[in-house]
């Protein structure tokens, strides 16, 4: 499944037309979304039990408040996958790497998409001859400090605009020490050059456009009631003592965190109201998992062996999330 979906995004970069595809996960997902929100608005009656009210409520609060910024990344991410060609990179980028770095990293504000689209994207920069390095910097910093990213979170957070700054900060520094460390450390072969396929000159951007923002709403569509699940289901079905006992271990609650933005995998447009629902725990290990959850989660380690190889993943994954954690702490303690 997952060689299909790179196979897929690779065909739309290139401008050829992809197969068509029978009802998937996120077609499911969203005609569960649909029959949530019918339930919850037209038929309350249905969801007698006070505590399935209140799962249903947080449930569609989240999805509904995220939906709409999750269109957007889907329509700016497909716009760059399909519509700025891959020399716009290599004529704007220094050519020294470590130049490069913090010149790519900071084009993730101009340059907005989502995690789902990052790595097939970094992949054709790097096969087309951009700086490693400089690509997974762009590829850590596009889905964490683009413009649609930090408007959610201020949505998300209304009236705490230091946690808005806190996390543009944080990513963004975590995309350039990473790219740093790439730089400095990295050996021959520990990066399986992407083949990049030849544009074909008949093909319709149009159509590629559609196509991409097709495939990225419905991956990330799913992503998001995955997360919008687990909220509804911590805030109404966990005890509200064990949660005040996680949240009330500084360390505890950092790691619970972290291993939640890894395992849940949930895109980067909309995981801000999914941290703004769990009130319990404090804003610094909320920023842990804000800063991580873009950096390293199961859909990008996956999207990472299939597009750089295994070896590639074992080293980068782990390596991300333990800058991630670290640089989220740092920049929590200054300014929040």
């Amino acid at each position: 499944m997952r060689a299909a979906g790179e196979a897929e995004i690779s065909e739309l970069l290139a401008g050829r037309p992809t197969r068509r595809r029978g009802p998937g996960s996120g077609d499911l997902l969203g005609v569960g979304v649909l029959v949530a929100v019918v339930g919850h608005f037209a038929a309350p009656g249905l969801l007698s039990s006070p505590a399935l009210l209140a799962w249903s409520t947080v449930f569609v609060a989240v999805c509904l408040q995220a939906l709409p910024f999750l269109a957007l990344g889907v329509l700016l991410s497909a716009a760059i996958s399909t519509l700025v060609p891959a020399s716009f990179f290599t004529w704007v980028l220094p050519r020294h790497p470590a130049l490069a770095v913090p010149v790519a990293g900071a084009a993730g504000v101009v340059l907005p998409g989502c995690e789902c689209a990052s790595v097939p994207v970094a992949g054709s920069l790097v096969g087309r001859g951009v700086p490693q390095a400089a690509a997974l910097a762009f590829l850590l910093a596009a889905p964490a400090i683009n413009p649609v990213v930090l408007v959610a979170t201020a949505v998300a957070f209304p009236g705490q605009p230091e946690l808005v700054g806190a996390r543009f900060a944080a990513s963004l520094l975590v995309a350039v020490l990473m790219g740093w460390l790439w730089t400095a450390f990295a050996r021959p072969g520990w990066l399986r050059v992407p083949r990049v396929p030849a544009p074909d000159p008949s093909g319709n951007r149009g159509d590629a456009f559609r196509r991409a923002v097709q495939h990225d709403l419905v991956h990330a569509g799913g992503f998001l009631v995955v997360g919008g699940l687990t909220a509804a289901t911590l805030n109404t079905l966990v005890p509200r003592t064990w949660l005040e006992t996680v949240a009330g271990s500084a360390v505890l609650s950092v790691l619970v965190l972290a291993a939640l933005a890894v395992v849940l995998a949930i895109c980067s447009e909309a995981d801000a109201f999914v941290a703004a629902s769990l009130t319990s725990f404090s804003l610094t290990s909320r920023l842990v998992f804000l800063v991580v959850g873009p950096a390293v989660d199961v859909k990008l380690i996956a999207l990472q062996v299939g597009t750089f190889g295994r070896g590639f993943a074992l080293r980068f994954a782990p390596a991300t999330l333990l800058v991630a954690v670290a640089v989220a702490l740092g920049v929590g303690e200054v300014l929040l």
